[in-house]
């Protein structure tokens, strides 16, 4: 995938890593927490693309207010996988690039609003 648009090669690049580590907590056994972290992993860079053809301003806001929402909601679920211990594993590469991916959208979504 080649873009100019930074959040949107992140998002997606992210989602990626999302459904291989998914994967491999199935392998684990790990099925409750693993499929949540899927669904708000992999949703996040699907609300980027539906701001990036939105209607309005509005809408993009919305839309992006939505992905910071589901960056937030993965970012719980890595922390949760990563301290309860359930499949000891490195979260550190996931939780880095959740916090990165965070401070774009939060950025994005308080910029959208000034203007």
């Amino acid at each position: 995938m080649k873009s100019d648009n930074k959040i949107q090669e992140l998002s997606f690049d992210f989602s990626i890593q999302v459904i291989s580590l998914y994967k491999l907590l199935v392998q684990k056994n790990e099925y409750v927490l693993s499929k949540q972290l899927l669904r708000s992993g992999t949703s996040i860079g699907a609300n980027i693309e539906e701001a990036i053809a939105a209607q309005s301003r509005k809408d993009f806001i919305s839309k992006m207010s939505i992905a910071s929402k589901e960056a937030r909601e993965t970012r719980y679920w890595l922390r949760l996988l990563d301290k309860s211990k359930l499949v000891d594993l490195d979260y550190s590469s996931y939780l880095n690039a959740i916090e990165h991916i965070i401070n774009i959208l939060t950025k994005i979504v308080k910029t959208s609003q000034e203007n």
